[in-house]
């Protein structure tokens, strides 16, 4: 196992660990669309007419779709999806902002948030989802793409559908309890009993008791994004049981090493997101008790290389992603 010691490599192990069927990446429609159709749009889009002019896109770069933004204007590119260093996009709204390429010119910058969310998607892949966008202009190959075979079901695909075999799916009573908390809740696949969660959109809402208001989805639910929430160790207690959980994210809460007990009551837990937490050594050794995960991702933690390593020569196989300060 070795130890990543190099902020910049960061995210380049946040996309092998999501890239395997490990924790949610990113919704693109949800968090990454809104921000370029508010502060990027205006400049990058199809060409138009107004005022009897035809406006084309600044440097020859669209922002409206998906091959649009592969294909990139005059300087490339703009994102190289799971490379954010090559990602001219995220660049430019990084520069100083008297940097004559700073973007967007005018208007608000984007926030640090906003700027976040777009390294963690480009780093996942930038995975566009079902969005394709504006597909005036395409070359031929993305406007009618060759028909390709039928891709072999996934590893984690196969699991769902172990996990849905004679699922009931949700009482309609459980699920608006979740929605007052705050919950989006969501099928996993369409027409499906299985369900994902999260609290995207009012994290600093989210409290423990807003996390054991999901107990009625505790059959159902397989994957749970309670990053960058106010939630503490009580709310894993008020998890312990789920028996169909198999990703839970904690990133940048206050979870300690106290709460970890509470996870050997999740039987199917496979991935878990530690990173940005409180995290020691100690807490490693009750990580090393769960036979069902394979990945765990400890990075910017309070653990140290001797404890990751000990980790995984208590568990070979477990996939542990993980560097000190």
């Amino acid at each position: 196992m070795s130890f990543i010691l190099n902020r910049q490599l960061m995210f380049v192990l946040i996309a092998a660990f999501l890239g395997a069927g490990g924790l949610p990446a990113v919704d693109f429609g949800k968090q990454i669309l809104p921000v370029l159709e508010k502060k990027c749009l205006d400049c990058h889009k199809a060409p138009y007419e107004e005022d009897g002019r035809v406006k084309k896109p600044k440097g020859g770069l669209r922002l409206d779709a998906a091959w649009a933004m592969l294909k990139g204007g005059e300087t490339g590119p703009a994102l190289v999806p799971g490379n954010v260093a090559k990602s001219y996009l995220l660049e430019v709204v990084t520069l100083p902002k008297d940097d004559d390429m700073f973007m967007p010119p005018k208007g608000d910058p984007l926030t640090a948030d906003e700027i976040q969310l777009f390294k963690e998607w480009i780093a996942a892949g930038a995975d566009f989802g079902e969005w394709k966008g504006n597909m005036e202009g395409a070359p031929p190959e993305v406007a009618a793409p060759a028909k390709s075979a039928e891709p072999k079901p996934r590893e984690h695909d196969l699991l769902y559908a172990e996990l849905e075999k004679d699922l009931k799916p949700a009482p309609d009573a459980a699920l608006e309890a979740a929605k007052t908390a705050g919950a989006q809740v969501a099928p996993l696949r369409v027409d499906g009993a299985l369900l994902r969660a999260d609290f995207l959109t009012g994290v600093s809402r989210c409290t423990d008791d807003k996390v054991a208001a999901l107990a009625g989805l505790k059959e159902q639910l397989v994957r749970l994004d309670l990053g960058r929430t106010a939630v503490t160790d009580a709310a894993l207690k008020s998890l312990a049981g789920f028996p169909r959980l198999v990703a839970l994210d904690l990133r940048q809460t206050e979870v300690t090493d106290a709460g970890l007990a509470a996870l050997k009551d999740l039987p199917r837990l496979q991935t878990l997101n530690l990173f940005g937490t409180g995290i020691t050594d100690a807490g490693l050794k009750q990580l090393a008790e769960l036979p069902s995960l394979k990945q765990v991702y400890l990075f910017q933690t309070k653990t140290t290389p001797a404890g990751l390593r000990q980790l995984a020569a208590a568990r070979p196989g477990l996939q542990v992603s993980g560097a000190t300060k």
